[in-house]
């Protein structure tokens, strides 16, 4: 984008088990994997995260009107660990083996253990998620996210909250795994953009760290 300072956009292409190049904008802490997880092992948890996940519709209620979520969501982890977001407070469901076995494998490069994640199910171009921080209190102050991809190829931006300057895209592809850390989510919002072109169902896990009553006060 002409004027803007931008990060390249990093794609499938560019990826192996290792980290892609790191993103060196300011305020931004993000480390990249296009390729995590390889293509059988994505399949099969594809599958296996569609089969076994209680997917739910929620709404959120503007003025007048109750408009659903333009995705299908889910919440597991530890119990006890609640999350609310969007005015929706989610009670957290037990962990699933196919979960368990991803949160294994990205907390051996992620720095630390999660407790919690959030699933998305985007069935097709015409959902998305608008521009938001994960900023929630309960996820302490400088959270770490882990966000795994599988499916359908969506379009990540990332954009520095005061300077619109600073902007990254990324190709989150089937198999990726993004981690954004440190304090990316006070200086920046993401979204998944809706698109008008043929894309295939997506299933996006953000997996989390949850802190308990007695951690926040």
């Amino acid at each position: 984008m002409p004027g803007h300072e931008t990060a390249p956009v990093l794609g499938p292409e560019n990826g192996s088990a290792r980290p892609a190049s790191p993103l060196e904008l300011p305020d931004l802490d993000v480390a990249f994997y296009p390729r995590f997880f390889s293509a059988e092992d994505s399949d099969r948890l594809q599958d296996e995260l569609y089969r076994t996940t209680g997917w739910r519709q929620e709404t959120i209620e503007r003025e007048d009107a109750r408009i659903p979520l333009p995705r299908l969501t889910a919440w597991y982890g530890d119990p006890g660990r609640i999350y609310t977001y969007s005015s929706i407070t989610m009670e957290p469901e037990p962990w699933t083996e196919p979960l368990l076995e991803i949160k294994d494998r990205i907390e051996q490069v992620s720095g630390t253990t999660f407790n919690s994640v959030l699933l998305n199910l985007y069935r097709d171009g015409r959902d998305g998620v608008g521009w938001h921080s994960d900023d929630e209190p309960e996820l302490g102050e400088m959270p770490v996210i882990g966000s795994v991809s599988f499916g359908g190829i969506r379009t990540f931006v990332l954009r520095h909250k005061k300077r619109k300057d600073l902007q990254v895209e990324l190709q989150l592809a089937h198999g990726s795994y993004l981690i954004m850390r440190g304090p990316t989510q006070r200086f920046y919002r993401h979204q998944v953009p809706k698109t008008e072109e043929p894309v295939g169902p997506r299933i996006n896990a953000t997996f989390r760290r949850i802190g308990s009553p007695e951690e926040r006060t």
